[in-house]
């Protein structure tokens, strides 16, 4: 195996993001109706969405770290190129999550008429800050937090050892499934979905795939050529096992959800863990079919939803709180339906057109939505693989 020897961009990697928000926010469109339409025949539809879209998050950790190795990983990562990658990380990331984390503890406060600046309310925010509690989604940023805090040890680890590449995937499994079975059986983290261990084999796979990118390509684009009909073969293996287990994994929750049926935890991080890996790979190689295959506009849509996927990330749960609260239901069974797509619809267009308009319109947006594209770098090619979620250098 050879190391990265030219960073050309990726513009594929924006249509992965771009499906991977669309995932987050039919997981969080779907969620209240897996509790209140359990009696509806429409409750296994509820239920497929909730959980077969679960694999957003995860690609996006998985999509950050392939991008951070495939950028750094040819390059000598000297004190000060570390410098400013903290720094960026800093202003990109962290500030963000502070406002953010802020902003939604207001808003929860203000809903629950609850004192905003008592000395119990401040010590609740420092601890929701620390823990990722702030909202419901905010613990995703925490986890990239800590995977920016080992990606310098990481990256030097397998620079200066080049065999230990190819022990990456099998030390993310190792280090995770240690942490979910320590977790288990001995100590039961705070916390747990806080932690970046539970997603470590996510951060590993999209290593070993950044710095095996260029030997990679050809099967992602799966491209008639030499080897074609293995590569084939092989996407067939990976697409099939993926929707196997994706499946698996939604009848464990409607089992358990709509009859009682009790399974071993192990079983939902099994099947997640896996589903969650594979649907990464299904993903990227989608979305290099999608880039040929889709007509210009749809791409032209579909580039800047990734570019913008981070603050629209951030902000999609302000306006389905809002929605929940002032949008009552109707008390009629076929229209909760409506209601529920409303919910997506309005999370996607509200979000979308907030974070645009910061881009090109207020000054030091990224305070609140990290790095976006702007006025300059829209007039570019879309190809543009600069995002907040790209981790670029």
């Amino acid at each position: 195996m050879y190391p990265i020897t030219k960073n050309e961009p990726i513009p594929e990697l924006q249509i992965v993001r771009a499906m991977a928000i669309l995932c987050v926010l039919s997981v969080h469109a779907s969620a209240s109706a897996t509790i209140s339409m359990t009696q509806s025949s429409y409750y296994p539809l509820y239920n497929f969405v909730n959980i077969f879209m679960k694999i957003g998050t995860p690609t996006f950790i998985l999509l950050s770290s392939f991008v951070l190795f495939y950028g750094y990983y040819s390059r000598p990562f000297d004190l000060k190129r570390i410098g400013g990658f903290y720094k960026r990380r800093l202003l990109y990331i962290v500030v963000p999550y502070i406002v953010f984390s802020a902003l939604y503890f207001l808003l929860v406060q203000r809903i629950n008429h609850a004192p905003i600046l008592s000395h119990a309310a401040l010590l609740s925010f420092a601890k929701q800050l620390i823990t990722g509690k702030a909202f419901a989604h905010l613990y995703f940023v925490l986890i990239s937090i800590q995977f920016y805090l080992l990606f310098p040890a990481l990256l030097a680890m397998t620079q200066k050892w080049k065999a230990s590449v190819r022990w990456l995937i099998p030390l993310g499994f190792l280090v995770q499934w240690g942490f979910v079975l320590v977790n288990k059986y001995v100590w039961q983290a705070p916390n747990k979905g806080s932690w970046s261990l539970s997603y470590f084999s996510m951060f590993t796979v999209g290593a070993a795939l950044g710095i095996y990118y260029p030997k990679m390509k050809q099967w992602f684009e799966l491209r008639k050529g030499s080897n074609g009909g293995y590569r084939i073969a092989a996407s067939l293996l990976l697409w099939s096992t993926w929707l196997g287990l994706s499946v698996a994994h939604v009848m464990l929750y409607y089992n358990a959800r709509s009859f009682g049926t009790r399974y071993d935890s192990l079983w939902y991080e099994f099947l997640w863990n896996f589903q969650s890996v594979l649907a990464s790979l299904v993903l990227i190689q989608a979305a290099f079919l999608l880039s040929r295959l889709l007509p210009s506009f749809a791409s032209k849509t579909l580039y800047p939803l990734g570019q913008y996927s981070f603050g629209i990330y951030l902000i999609h749960l302000f306006f389905l709180t809002l929605y929940d609260r002032y949008i009552p239901y109707s008390g009629v069974s076929w229209l909760a339906h409506f209601r529920y797509l409303g919910s997506w619809i309005l999370m996607l267009g509200a979000s979308w057109l907030t974070v645009a308009f910061a881009a090109k319109f207020v000054p030091s947006a990224w305070i609140f939505f990290g790095k976006l594209p702007g006025r300059a770098a829209e007039r570019r090619r879309l190809n543009s693989n600069a995002s907040p979620l790209s981790d670029t250098a």
